[in-house]
């Protein structure tokens, strides 16, 4: 989305999460784009950090589609973007909600259970147990939620525009940090991920969103070097576009623009298990806006994908995607079946027909 970040998550029966939105000049493609993959609201909506080059496009995505809920760090930051962002989500949203710890279990961390073995684990900010970081380079970074995404052996860590201070924070901390998938923090910026940090992350891939020959260098060479050296594949949206991930629990395929280009096939490594030492339950929303409950799941990775060695591309490509199945169905279709356009039943997005064909038949309709 340009020079900004915006990422969404769909499961398999359909539930949605989108993590943050892009800058402003993004706004109508991510409203588009939304439209054409997403049925009814969002079920959960993160704004990593209150900039401009991520809550740019909130506004049009929420009136596009809508959300049911929406979460950010809470942190203070005067900006008229933020406040008017605060105020059509306060009248558009049913509950705004921070990633505190539950009072009852102060140690714990926020997890959203998001059903079939997946869940989405904040790990920072933790605010009012801990204090948000304060004298950084930019505050309002070094509170970006931090979110640990897991699925059977394989996991995504997005650290939205994380600081070094964040990570310093987060590496003092008993959490276990390795990713299969890293979202690059700082859109490739120098300052963050430091060495240190990689190396506790030790991801297969990266992920840098940043926009084309933008004005601040992103991403930096010191950068891409400190992620080679840790052995990450990098895809960058740059030159890339939009970059397509899904896990199916053992493995991760990532595809570059918009899911038509090469594939890239990263194994997951990962020890299921909590994340924190301390037990895991759900927190608390803001006051009169109700609380997380283990039913409020939004179930997020993956359409399923064909298992595969680190870095092998398919030399055949047919049978590309995306493939769609009608919750309740045997059957799934393509993209363009006018079954699809009819129907308003929640969907199963599946990237290539081999994923497609482990859950269901081809559609007599449309002959997927």
């Amino acid at each position: 989305m340009g020079q900004g970040d915006a990422a969404l998550v769909i499961s398999p029966t359909g539930k949605t999460v989108l993590i943050d939105g892009g800058p402003p000049e993004a706004r109508e493609r991510l409203a588009a784009r939304l439209r054409t993959l997403v049925t009814g609201p969002l079920d959960l909506v993160i704004l990593t950090h209150p900039h401009l080059d991520h809550l740019g496009g909130l506004t049009d995505a929420l009136r596009a589609v809508g959300a049911r809920r929406f979460m950010d760090p809470g942190f203070n930051h005067p900006s008229e973007a933020y406040r008017d962002l605060l105020g059509f989500v306060g009248e558009s949203v049913g509950q705004v909600m921070n990633p505190e710890p539950n009072p009852a279990t102060p140690d714990s961390l926020l997890t959203i259970g998001l059903g079939e073995g997946v869940s989405l684990t904040v790990l920072w900010p933790r605010a009012p147990k801990e204090p948000f970081l304060v004298g950084t380079r930019s505050d309002a970074n070094s509170n970006s939620i931090v979110a640990k995404l897991t699925y059977g052996r394989t996991a995504f860590l997005l650290v939205g525009d994380a600081e070094p201070d964040t990570e310093a924070a987060l590496l003092q901390r008993p959490l276990d940090l390795t990713t299969t998938v890293l979202k690059v923090a700082h859109h490739g910026g120098r300052h963050s991920s430091t060495a240190a940090f990689l190396a506790a992350a030790k991801p297969q891939a990266a992920v840098i969103s940043c926009g084309a020959k933008n004005d601040y260098g992103h991403p930096a060479r010191e950068t891409l070097e400190r992620l080679d050296a840790v052995g990450a594949h990098v895809l960058r949206t740059d030159r890339d576009g939009e970059v397509v991930a899904a896990s199916d629990g053992h493995t991760v395929t990532l595809r570059a623009n918009g899911g038509t280009g090469a594939l890239l096939v990263v194994p997951g490594g990962i020890t299921p298990g909590p994340i924190a030492l301390g037990p895991v339950v759900p927190g608390h929303s803001r006051p009169g806006r109700g609380t997380v409950e283990p039913r409020d799941e939004v179930k997020v990775p993956s359409p399923g994908t064909a298992p595969g060695e680190r870095g092998s591309t398919p030399a055949n490509t047919e049978g590309q995607g995306p493939y769609v199945g009608l919750k309740g169905s045997k059957v799934f279709h393509r993209e363009t079946c006018s079954t699809l356009k009819r129907s308003k039943s929640e969907r199963t997005l599946f990237l290539n027909r081999e994923a497609a064909l482990r859950e269901r038949r081809p559609a007599e309709d449309c002959h997927p």
